[in-house]
């Protein structure tokens, strides 16, 4: 990746252990895979956002199908893939459905090399130890590092902040660190099972990259009736994270993050404890944060089978 221009727009951070310099927005890929738009809008949305000083992009092997990731690819043709810091996760927690994924998305992506590869949906307390076995997913991505088809590695969870800190438990235990940890991190969290209070002080102390997601929670805490979509997107910034990944289906949603970005200024201890009580009461039970209180958002709890088998000496285990 190229450096970042000096844009005055957009704020850039640096992504913990890596050293690299990011933008503090990145773009979600989710939302640029939807059916109700075309690929070249698609392309155009990611094409804009690189334009105007987005340089982290964010994408899974699992997102629409492969949509998300082929038309990403699409738009970094002619000089774009240089210009970002390319992520992408995959759901395989065996070694060889780890690979099989892996290799699909670098096809997908266009791109010999994905910056950072994230182990996705970290939500059961079993996954870091598939992970982590021998045949394992973390074998199949230390490989491919070693084979120069991904740089970085880092894990993704949505539901318990005790699974994150469990998770990175293991590893340390098997001798790694991550270099980067996505997470929920919301007006909502900070009320309910909090991973701005649980996790990031452990990724800070460790200087593993902070990976914000569901800033807005796919709109839904927008329909709680109190903060606005800028709210939101300042309080994300506001904590020490590298990057807040939000989802971007138009111009106009790409034009709102980028007015986030432009008018962010770090907030006192006032200013977030007069937004957190705006929200104190709405996010009490974790009504808006479905994530965490369903399996709504649990796309391997429905497609269980691109988890993989589990470990054959594991299996053996097992009575007849």
């Amino acid at each position: 990746m190229s450096s970042a221009s000096d844009n005055l727009d957009m704020p850039y951070r640096t992504l913990g252990r890596t050293g690299r310099r990011v933008s503090a927005i990145g773009l979600g890929g989710s939302h640029i895979g939807f059916k109700n738009q075309t690929d070249a809008l698609s392309v155009r949305i990611i094409r804009t956002a690189i334009d105007r000083g987005i340089t982290f992009l964010d994408n899974s092997w699992d997102y629409h199908e492969g949509a998300s990731e082929i038309r990403m690819g699409k738009a970094l043709q002619d000089g774009y893939r240089d210009k970002v810091f390319l992520m992408t996760k995959i759901d395989g927690r065996s070694k060889s459905e780890a690979s099989r994924q892996l290799d699909e998305s670098l096809r997908r992506l266009r791109t010999d090399c994905i910056d950072l590869v994230q182990h996705h949906e970290i939500l059961r307390f079993e996954d870091p130890h598939r992970i982590f076995d021998e045949e394992g997913a973390q074998a199949a991505l230390l490989e491919a590092r070693q084979a120069g088809k991904l740089r970085y590695i880092g894990f993704t969870g949505h539901k318990d902040p005790r699974i994150h800190l469990y998770t990175l438990d293991v590893a340390r235990e098997h001798g790694f660190t991550f270099d980067t940890v996505q997470m929920p991190l919301n007006v909502m969290d900070a009320h309910y099972r909090s991973f701005a209070q649980l996790v990031v002080p452990r990724l800070l102390r460790d200087n593993i990259g902070v990976l914000a997601m569901k800033s807005l929670a796919n709109g839904i805490i927008l329909r709680s009736g109190t903060v606005t979509p800028i709210e939101c997107l300042h309080y994300a910034l506001n904590l020490p994270t590298s990057v807040v990944i939000t989802g971007i289906d138009s111009l106009e949603i790409l034009e709102q993050a980028l007015e986030a970005a432009r008018t962010f200024r770090p907030m006192t201890d006032a200013d977030v404890a007069q937004l957190l009580a705006k929200t104190a009461s709405a996010a009490s039970h974790g009504e808006f944060e479905l994530f965490k209180t369903s399996s709504l958002f649990d796309a391997t709890t429905t497609h269980p089978e691109w988890l993989g088998d589990e470990p054959e000496r594991l299996q053996r285990l097992m009575p007849a």
